[in-house]
């Protein structure tokens, strides 16, 4: 399993764009890898920053690279 770090850091080199975390959180929920929610959330039913679709083949092929999906 990898961090969140050696992800960025996998689509930055590959792709050139830096994805945020919670886009990277965003797209591991979508494949049903997150177990619950940050403790910081304020609605948990609702996103403040979802993915774009733009960026989600970026980090999922991160996420394939890295065998987690």
């Amino acid at each position: 399993m990898a961090t969140y770090r050696q992800i960025i850091d996998h689509v930055r080199t590959e792709c050139g764009l830096a994805p945020k975390p919670c886009w990277i959180a965003h797209v591991l929920s979508d494949h049903g890898l997150t177990y619950r929610n940050a403790h910081n959330r304020v609605d948990p039913n609702s996103r403040m920053h979802p993915c774009p679709l733009s960026k989600r083949p970026a980090i999922e092929a991160a996420l394939r690279h890295f065998a987690m999906i």
